[in-house]
């Protein structure tokens, strides 16, 4: 039975785009998590006002890949250091945020955290914030698979 996580890491497509080439991932989806404005559009996201994040969320099969690889992907895809911002994007709509479905992802994802903090492998404090999930809003159509419709592989060119 597939199970539901869901990252915020920055701008979605390269995100999304990650996390597809994730062995027993099903399907990753960008949308918005987090914020207090129902509906909202890109263009209101955009504004940092209705407090949401870029996220992916990620269908994955856990009899193939486990919540916690899919962590460890999550670590390794982005600099969870940056607070509200990824490379050339800033806002609090490109923060670093895991939005747990259970307990068990509670659990595992501040584990994980506090692993990586501790490995040395970071310049500074992680600022990844774990908040419950709350209503997932799947962005327009033209946001999913954008880097694969546009032939590209990377959206940092």
């Amino acid at each position: 039975m597939a199970e539901t996580a869901t990252f915020g890491a920055g701008c979605f497509w390269g995100i999304e785009a990650a996390f597809r080439r994730v062995p027993g991932v099903l399907d990753a989806e960008a949308g918005y998590a987090g914020g207090r404005t129902e509906n909202p559009t890109y263009q209101d996201v955009c504004t940092g006002e209705t407090g949401h994040a870029e996220v992916v969320r990620v269908t994955f099969d856990p009899a193939v890949v486990s919540y916690e690889q899919l962590l460890q992907a999550f670590w390794e895809m982005h600099d969870p250091t940056q607070r509200n911002r990824q490379g050339p994007d800033f806002g609090t709509q490109y923060r670093t945020a895991i939005f747990f479905h259970s307990p068990e992802q509670e659990a595992a994802a501040k584990k994980s955290k506090a692993a990586r903090q501790a490995s040395g492998k970071l310049a500074r404090p992680i600022a990844t914030e774990i908040t419950p999930a709350g209503p997932f809003y799947r962005a327009e159509e033209y946001h999913q698979r954008y880097l694969e419709k546009r032939g590209a592989a990377s959206c940092h060119f």
